[in-house]
């Protein structure tokens, strides 16, 4: 873990914590950030397995 000094907005904190029901600001920010990269690691997941399925030209086919 690090400190970090930073400005935060109030409303959208007291907003995040009734939302993720947290009390305290750090672990507001933390499950907040653990959110959104656990989302980022679900939508490259999903676009790789739309890639995994897709119908593509054979290989040799590619460049011409």
């Amino acid at each position: 873990m690090a400190k970090h000094l930073v400005d935060i907005d109030e409303d959208a904190l007291d907003e995040a914590k009734r939302e993720l029901g947290t009390s305290t600001i750090k672990d507001t920010i933390n499950l907040a950030l653990r959110r959104a990269g656990a989302r980022q690691r679900d939508d490259v997941r999903r676009a790789l397995d739309v890639l995994a399925r897709a119908d593509l030209a054979p290989r040799e086919q590619a460049w011409r």
